[in-house]
């Protein structure tokens, strides 16, 4: 939800988690719709922005991705490129979480 900067983790329909989360800035768009997640990369680093550490990268939309943040401060406000940013903690139960499931059965919902 980029309204409450917060993501909730559902599994069976159950929620399990609920996790502040860092979406785009101001000048930035964080895209909003539903994918199924595309592809994984436990130890990402971007190739757009100075290299930066994206750990437990799930890409969902081209280069969009739920990952892991080193800004743990920052999380719960709008601060990221785009991408959807966890505490890193938080971002390795997630991608367990899909690397069980299957990409084919992970869904990544971005609400207004």
């Amino acid at each position: 939800h980029i309204s409450t900067q917060a993501m909730n983790v559902f599994r069976n329909e159950k929620l399990l988690y609920e996790w502040p989360v860092s979406t785009a800035r101001p000048g930035k768009v964080t895209p909003i719709g539903s994918w199924q997640a595309k592809w994984l990369s436990k130890h990402h680093r971007s190739s757009r922005y100075n290299n930066a550490p994206m750990p437990y990268s799930i890409f969902y939309d081209g280069n969009f991705a739920v990952h892991g943040t080193n800004q743990i401060d920052r999380l719960g406000m709008p601060a990221s490129a785009g991408c959807i940013r966890l505490h890193p903690d938080n971002a390795a139960v997630l991608f367990s979480m899909v690397q069980e499931v299957g990409l084919s059965r992970t869904l990544v919902s971005v609400l207004p």
